[in-house]
């Protein structure tokens, strides 16, 4: 018999290849903000490139993707590996719904 049943599987496990763990693709983003302020230290809110990649408005399935990789260390840059290794899976998923929510912000000027 062929039923939604056998599918479920093959979903669970495209979901997990695209967010790392399905239930995390839909990240919290209040707490996203609330983690935010270490990653726009160096990640301009702007927007603006300048030298450091942007991270404003990226897929959440990319940003997910990027973290786990320098937490597993398969991407080189010891100041984000030793940042992303600090954020359980959760704080991961919400940081990639607030950033991946958001667009450039105007930089409020210097007084």
């Amino acid at each position: 018999m062929t039923g939604g049943r056998e599918l479920a599987p093959v979903a669970l496990g495209a979901a997990i290849m695209l967010c790392g763990v399905a239930p995390l693709c839909a990240g919290d983003r209040e707490l996203g903000e609330y983690l935010s302020s270490e990653c726009v230290t160096c990640h301009q809110i702007s927007g603006r490139y300048d030298g450091i990649p942007p991270i404003v408005g990226w897929p959440e399935t990319d940003f997910v993707q990027a973290l786990g990789e320098y937490r597993d260390k398969s991407r080189d840059n010891a100041v984000m590996r030793s940042i992303a290794v600090k954020f359980t899976d959760e704080e991961i998923a919400a940081l990639a719904s607030y950033f991946g929510s958001i667009g450039p912000h105007a930089e409020k000027s210097q007084r």
